[in-house]
């Protein structure tokens, strides 16, 4: 019953913005119609009513918007979705992601309000109605935040060669602007990417500070930070390629750490199953001996 009231509510909402767009059904306004006859008022292309597909959307958009965020900072999620698209270059808007977002989550409760008209328990048919479009729209931020995070990793695994590059071309007279666009331009990897979007502000008219500063607050990576540091100095010394070839070699260095720490954690993480598996028989074979003399003890 549930189900059928949802679907007519549905078909009803696509029936009334459909007919509002047809000039048959619905009635031009008074503004419309006496268009053609003001002075230079030609004949313009019809505008949406009082309810239309545009007064939907502007009204619907903050709405989703607004219940999206609070749906992932519940969950924990605290960063900002744009700051997140803009990471990992998607095409798509906060408002598109939203939507298409709570539409999954839509579609799921469709499926998961099926699911439970099958005759399932009143507490199970609760459970399944409510969790399956919740966790649909955790499935679509999950995969979001885990290209974020993808992309962040990328770009750490990148940065000392990229600061070897910029070294290079620092020492070699290049200035940083095109230093930054020689690399951006040759490079396919996450930090040409990134620079790309850097050498684009600077072409608006931002300054190359600023624009690398906006970088380092959208990747959120502690060698972008300190690389930033760094080419923040480019007005201010005269060395600026020594200093950037001094922070390549410590980036170089965090990462030959970092990997020295993961190769332990695996190697550590190895011994667990290994372990186990010498305990359990081990523990057997003393209780057999030990249950053995208990029993011996007992009957003496």
């Amino acid at each position: 019953m549930q189900v059928a009231v949802g679907a007519g509510l549905l078909v009803w909402v696509g029936a009334t913005l459909l007919l509002s767009q047809w000039t048959r059904v619905s009635r031009p306004s008074l503004v419309e119609r006496l268009q053609p006859f003001s002075p230079g008022g030609g004949k313009e292309p019809r505008t949406g009513g009082a309810f239309s597909v545009e007064s939907l959307r502007e009204v619907v958009t903050p709405l989703v918007r607004e219940v999206g965020d609070r749906i992932a900072a519940l969950f924990g999620v605290n960063e900002a979705l744009s700051t997140r698209l803009r990471r990992i270059h998607s095409d798509t808007d906060v408002t598109a992601f939203r939507m298409r977002q709570l539409a999954v989550a839509g579609v799921a409760l469709l499926v998961g309000a099926v699911v439970a008209g099958l005759g399932l328990p009143a507490p199970l048919a609760i459970l399944v109605v409510g969790a399956t479009p919740l966790l649909a729209f955790l499935v679509v931020e999950q995969r979001l935040a885990r290209a974020s995070a993808r992309w962040q990793r990328d770009l750490g695994l990148e940065l000392p060669v990229v600061g070897a590059q910029l070294a290079m071309l620092l020492n070699a007279g290049y200035s940083l602007g095109a230093a930054l666009a020689r690399i951006s331009g040759r490079g396919r990897g996450c930090a040409a990417r990134d620079l790309a979007v850097v050498v684009n502000r600077i072409r608006q008219g931002l300054s190359e500070n600023d624009a690398l500063r906006e970088w380092a607050e959208v990747a959120r990576v502690d060698g972008v930070d300190r690389l930033v540091g760094v080419l923040s100095l480019h007005s201010e010394s005269a060395d600026l390629g020594r200093l950037v070839s001094v922070e390549a070699r410590q980036a170089r260095r965090d990462l030959h750490r970092h990997t020295i720490e993961a190769i332990e954690r695996q190697s550590q993480q190895v011994w667990i199953p290994v372990t186990v598996a010498t305990l359990v028989p081990g523990v057997i074979l003393l209780a057999v001996p030990f249950l053995s003399a208990l029993h011996l003890f007992a009957n003496a």
